[in-house]
């Protein structure tokens, strides 16, 4: 079903304001960013991950894990060392105070999706899911045309 321009416009202001406010209230409503939270999340999976590696892993770009990880380390959440017989490698892992960190950020985080979801139904969250995975397929398919240009 086509809407005219209009609708299709103010549609995708209302996602964008919404997205802002999510992101918002979640950085406000957890101990930590979603950035943060992305990079302790990865790092609470692994025992010890490469720096690089934990790079390319999170949508975040280079500078601000660099960035992210030195303020992290600073407040003893993470630690890094060079990897022995290779210094060009810096190895990352969480310490036993960053587990407590993203474990109490987990359950933040869980709280925070409880009640963002208030009032919808389980039909409604199913739809939603659906149009949000269809919307994901879209953006990938036009990000994908235009890098092909």
């Amino acid at each position: 079903m086509r809407k005219d321009w209009s609708e299709e416009s103010a549609l995708l202001y209302q996602m964008y304001s919404v997205n802002n406010a999510i992101n918002t209230t979640f950085d406000a409503y957890i101990s930590i960013s979603q950035s943060r939270f992305e990079i302790l999340a990865l790092l609470y999976q692994e025992t010890e991950i490469s720096q690089s590696d934990l790079q390319k892993k999170v949508t975040i770009d280079k500078a601000a894990v660099a960035r992210h990880l030195r303020q992290l380390e600073d407040n003893k959440i993470v630690s890094r060392r060079r990897k022995d017989g290779d210094n060009r490698i810096i190895l990352v892992q969480l310490t036993d105070y960053g587990k407590e960190v993203i474990e109490t950020s987990q359950t933040e985080k869980e709280h925070f999706a409880s009640e963002l979801l208030t009032n919808i139904s389980e039909t409604e969250f199913n739809m939603l899911k659906k149009v949000l995975d269809q919307l994901d397929k879209n953006v990938k398919h036009m990000k994908d045309n235009a890098q092909q240009k």
